[in-house]
């Protein structure tokens, strides 16, 4: 049975594929901080529902959402979850080159 790190490194070699990956990154990026916060606050998806007044399952379709790239959420919603954690969302711009944005890090 291969490993999750070694079907990665394989498809990643695929025409393609890496290009769709990096596109991917902040939706994984963002879905690590989720549940990172979450993990670290030590709620369930149930609880975060409750919190949201929304079901479990709904909690499970954000989540994974964000891991299969093919819906993101509304920032409304980011910001109920953020708030179900006791946290806010902070949303910036980062510039890729010299470019005019607000926020170059």
């Amino acid at each position: 049975m291969m490993k999750h790190s070694e079907l990665k490194k394989q498809a990643l070699k695929r025409q393609g594929v890496k290009a769709i990956y990096d596109e991917l990154e902040p939706e994984f990026f963002l879905l690590r901080e989720l549940l990172k916060a979450r993990k670290k606050v030590g709620l369930t998806q149930s609880e975060i529902a409750k919190r949201m007044g929304t079901k479990a399952p709904a909690i499970t379709r954000l989540e994974s959402s964000l891991s299969s790239g093919q819906h993101s959420p509304s920032i409304a919603t980011l910001k109920k979850y953020a708030s179900a954690l006791e946290c806010h969302l902070e949303i910036k711009l980062i510039a890729n080159t010299d470019a005019n944005c607000i926020t170059n890090e």
